[in-house]
């Protein structure tokens, strides 16, 4: 699983806006930058995960949703630099520019036959010159630059220090014995730049619970009323909590995300409970700092397997997994107990699709973070299913290895399944 701290600086890190669509806003730019002319056309060649998880969710800054408006900005900001944080500081003149784009009808968007789940392909059109950039496999990971035909270099961003990432053909040694060891020797000045992420996604959170964002699931479940059957109990607060970052995520708030395996609604789904946890528990920030580095890592565990976009729901799944470890270490359990947990959680979820990232996104994280909680509490008193039960294997690293399996070879056709009945309704992008 390579150098476990080295994994956490490369995926924790912040995002402005829900991923799919900013990362093609990212790679337009990465293209749109190599020109001087004025744009004659754009030309979007995506996998059907990245439109699935593009079109109806909201854009920072814009009081608009999906694929359009993200790539006309790409195409105007010039600010590839900033990766994921691209619309950071978005003004109302680059609004209007981009919607001067989208009115002259130079963006056009195909599905991209490709097995890979993650494919950005974009092609910005001069009068006399033509640029492409692909990203692929992940959100910053540009696969090829080029200005009319000719490779360019990107600049060196971010994502790109320290040692390379994992590739496809390295050996994958991840395990949940390796990452409690990790998180439970390493020295709390090493893991504790993941309690500036704690603060940003503990401030989205506030925001959800202020404002009226998406289906308000988490505004709804916190305020205390006749319609309202959910009681003022310690879960309640950390469900509520954390879907509020949902729904003013998926709603376009412009507040940074601290995300997790290149997800924002997974650093949710995988952090907030677990902050909200410490925080009636009183635990102190090497305490939190730790359970952090156990969620987090738990979370990128799963998502190897189920893959970086998934039929699966990766922020319900792979971060209520997470979410449920980082629990149960809060509550002073033991790594047998994490294992019960992860047993728990996963026979429990495991079916949970992602129908693209939008408001709903709210509804699927408060589910898994109920379902995480109770999982905790069942693997506290050493209770787990067994070998008997569904897709549960003996040793929890079996049950998880045979996520991709489910994956693979039980839901192929699924993705291309969910796209069609979303594309198949009336209006949509």
């Amino acid at each position: 699983m390579g150098n476990l701290l080295e994994i956490l600086h490369k995926e924790v890190v912040p995002a402005e806006g829900c991923t799919e669509p900013i990362a093609v806003a990212y790679a337009v730019s990465l293209a749109a930058e190599l020109l001087e002319e004025e744009i004659t056309g754009i030309r979007l060649h995506l996998s059907g995960n990245i439109i699935k998880n593009a079109m109806g969710v909201g854009i920072p800054g814009t009081g608009q949703t999906g694929l359009p408006i993200a790539a006309a900005l790409g195409a105007v900001v010039g600010r590839s630099h900033k990766e994921l944080e691209i619309l950071s500081g978005l003004t109302q003149d680059e609004l209007k520019l981009a919607n001067d784009l989208l009115d002259r009808k130079l963006l056009m968007v195909e599905i991209m036959d490709t097995p890979e789940k993650l494919y950005i392909e974009a092609q910005v059109k001069t009068e006399n010159h033509t640029a492409t950039a692909i990203l692929a496999k992940e959100h910053t990971n540009i696969e090829y630059l080029a200005l009319d035909g000719k490779k360019v270099t990107p600049k060196k961003s971010k994502a790109d220090c320290g040692k390379p990432a994992l590739s496809d053909n390295e050996a994958y040694e991840g395990s949940v014995d390796r990452i409690f060891e990790f998180i439970s020797t390493a020295p709390f000045s090493d893991l504790s730049f993941l309690l500036e992420g704690a603060r940003m996604n503990k401030a989205i959170s506030d925001e959800g619970l202020r404002g009226d964002y998406g289906l308000q699931v988490g505004k709804k479940m916190n305020q205390q009323s006749a319609v309202n059957l959910f009681g003022n109990d310690v879960a309640n607060k950390i469900i509520a909590a954390t879907a509020a970052a949902s729904d003013a995520r998926m709603d376009g708030s412009a507040m940074p995300v601290m995300t997790t395996a290149g997800s924002g609604n997974q650093g949710i789904a995988c952090t907030l409970p677990v902050i909200s946890l410490a925080e009636l528990l009183g635990k102190n920030e090497e305490t939190l700092a730790r359970a952090l580095a156990l969620s987090n890592l738990v979370t990128v565990h799963i998502k190897h397997y189920i893959g970086r976009l998934s039929p699966l729901c990766g922020s319900g799944i792979a971060g209520g997994v997470g979410a449920n470890s980082g629990i149960i270490y809060l509550m002073d359990g033991t790594l047998e107990q994490i294992k019960h947990g992860i047993q728990n959680t996963i026979a429990s979820l495991s079916g949970m699709i992602c129908d693209g990232a939008n408001s709903t996104c709210a509804l699927k994280i408060s589910t898994s973070t109920n379902t995480a909680i109770q999982a905790a509490t069942l693997a506290m008193n050493n209770i787990a299913p067994t070998t008997k039960d569904g897709v549960i294997f003996e040793e929890v690293e079996d049950t998880i290895r045979n996520m991709e399996r489910l994956v693979q070879e039980g839901l192929a056709d699924t993705d291309k399944t969910i796209l069609n009945i979303m594309l198949s309704k009336g209006g949509a992008n």
